[in-house]
C-alpha cells in the first residue's frame, strides 16, 4: 500500500466526515432565542405576580379578621341602643297617650319593640324616593330616638 492508495481512501473519508458534521450542525435544534435578560424578566414577572397574589390574600384575611372582631360588637351595641331607645320611646308614647286620653291611635313603636308597620312603610317610601334626611326626621319625631340611631336604621332600609 502506498501513499496514493491511502490518500484515495482517506480523502473521501475526510470529505464524508466533514459533510456529516455540517449536516448535523445544520439540523441541530437551535436555542429558542430567549436571552438571559428575557429569562430574568419572565422570572421577575412570575415572582411579582406571586407576591401580589399573596399580598391580596393576606389583605383579605386581615379584612375578614377585622370585620369578625368589630362587626359583632358594633351590631350588638347598636341593637342594644335601638332596643333601649324603642323602650324609652314606647314608655314616653304610652305616658303621652295616657295623659292625653288617646284611644285607638297606634304608637310608633309596638310593645314587642318593632316599629309600627305604617311608619316603617312610610320610611321605606321616603328612602326609595331619595329623601333619606326626611325619613330620619320622621323617625326621630316618631320614636324620639337620637340622630345616630335613626340614621343607622334608615341606612339599613
Amino acid at each position: 500500500m502506498n501513499f496514493g492508495d491511502v490518500l484515495t481512501i482517506a480523502l473521501p473519508l475526510l470529505v464524508l466526515v466533514g459533510l456529516l458534521w455540517a449536516l448535523t450542525a445544520a439540523f441541530k435544534p437551535r436555542d429558542t432565542g430567549v436571552s438571559d435578560a428575557e429569562r430574568y424578566q419572565r422570572e421577575l414577572a412570575a415572582r411579582s405576580a406571586a407576591h401580589q397574589a399573596s399580598q391580596v390574600q393576606e389583605a383579605l384575611a386581615l379584612r375578614a379578621r377585622i370585620e369578625a372582631t368589630t362587626k359583632p360588637s358594633q351590631n350588638e351595641a347598636s341593637h342594644r341602643e335601638q332596643a333601649e331607645n324603642s323602650r324609652t320611646a314606647l314608655q314616653a308614647q304610652a305616658a303621652r297617650s295616657h295623659a292625653a286620653g288617646q284611644t285607638g291611635h297606634q304608637p310608633a313603636v309596638l310593645p314587642n319593640g318593632q316599629l309600627n308597620p305604617q311608619l316603617a312603610f312610610e320610611l321605606q317610601n321616603l328612602v326609595r324616593s331619595g329623601k333619606k334626611i326626611e325619613a330620619i326626621k320622621v323617625l326621630r319625631q316618631a320614636t324620639h330616638s337620637d340622630l345616630l340611631t335613626a340614621k343607622n336604621y334608615v341606612d339599613r332600609l
